[in-house]
């Protein structure tokens, strides 16, 4: 079984290889770790047809990382691609039609689910010119959520609810708050204060079809891919039912501490508004997704934290920004 990282990387860079044997490349075709975070995802470069494709391999960790789940995150992704003017991956079914593959071998710590799209060009857009961008990305989002609304899933379709049970108790595996760098004593008192807080008023928004449906839930800046103009959405992998305003919430993560934050909500609610309304009471009730999002976060930067290279890096940093912006909040809720 592999322990060491390096190890797993190139078993894993193995199944892949093997995988495409499902699929029509060359024997060409090369394959390399493109990136990981909670997943690791593989760069495929067929020489021969001119095509890049990727391989997302899911950590197997998250509670919506199973076939069936995965799969309907991929209809989704499907029907956006053939439907819509949204700019996002192409899903590439294997030669039988498969979408969703478990990779499993003596040597790995337990089976993957892998799936295959196609590469999109463009870079993570700079930090410091981000107002422009999030109100196209609001427009996006909005066109996102309008199509979730009008879209009857296929049967057999299920992904997670993202409500502040399921993100608070850690029903989805991110793992729990509490569990962030250095949560005790004052800190701990302080974000179970927050967490009390959200949830009371959380449960009080209302979660019909036009506050509440099917989101992107993860937006942040690594999965938007600019080139120009365009801005392209890819990594689907925490689809879930959530308030549709949680989709600004995760676009500022990791950014909520920053002095521009009301502008960049401004610029984003603008280009939304431009598709479609944004409900009041849900309006109102930004500042309390932005906060639920953030202890989301700092559970899954304590679980990664020996994991990541990201994680170790903002480590405790990231929960001394987090009590500022809990003391911040409880001030005003």
């Amino acid at each position: 079984m592999v322990q060491d990282s390096d190890q797993l990387i190139a078993a894993l860079e193995r199944e892949v290889t093997g995988l495409l044997d499902r699929y029509d490349v060359s024997a060409q075709t090369t394959v390399r770790l493109l990136s990981e975070s909670e997943n690791k995802v593989y760069l495929v470069d067929d020489p021969v047809s001119g095509e890049k494709d990727v391989v997302r391999v899911s950590s197997g960790r998250l509670s919506y990382h199973e076939p069936s789940q995965i799969d309907s995150e991929m209809r989704w992704l499907m029907h956006l691609h053939d439907n819509t003017d949204i700019v996002v991956p192409k899903v590439r079914p294997a030669r039988d039609g498969t979408l969703v593959h478990t990779l499993s071998a003596d040597d790995l710590d337990k089976p993957r689910q892998a799936v295959v799209y196609s590469f999109i060009s463009g870079s993570e857009p700079p930090e410091d010119d981000l107002i422009p961008g999030f109100d196209r990305l609001g427009a996006i989002s909005a066109l996102m959520h309008k199509e979730a609304k009008a879209w009857r899933p296929p049967a057999g379709f299920h992904r997670p609810s993202l409500t502040p049970e399921s993100m608070l108790d850690d029903r989805l595996n991110w793992g729990p708050w509490q569990n962030g760098i250095h949560v005790e004593g004052g800190v701990l008192d302080l974000l179970t204060r927050v967490d009390k807080t959200l949830r009371k008023r959380l449960t009080a928004l209302s979660t019909d079809r036009d506050r509440f449906g099917l989101i992107h839930a993860d937006l942040r800046l690594a999965n938007l891919l600019v080139e120009g103009e365009r801005t392209a959405i890819i990594d689907f992998d925490d689809l879930g039912y959530g308030w549709f305003l949680y989709d600004l919430a995760t676009a500022l993560s990791f950014l909520e501490e920053r002095a521009d934050v009301p502008d960049l909500v401004a610029s984003w609610l603008a280009g939304y508004r431009r598709i479609a309304d944004v409900p009041a009471d849900l309006e109102a009730e930004i500042p309390t997704l932005i906060m639920l999002r953030r202890l989301q976060l700092l559970g899954w930067v304590g679980y990664q934290y020996h994991r990541i290279d990201f994680a170790r890096e903002i480590g405790p940093a990231f929960t001394d920004d987090t009590c500022t912006l809990a003391e911040a909040y409880l001030s005003d809720h």
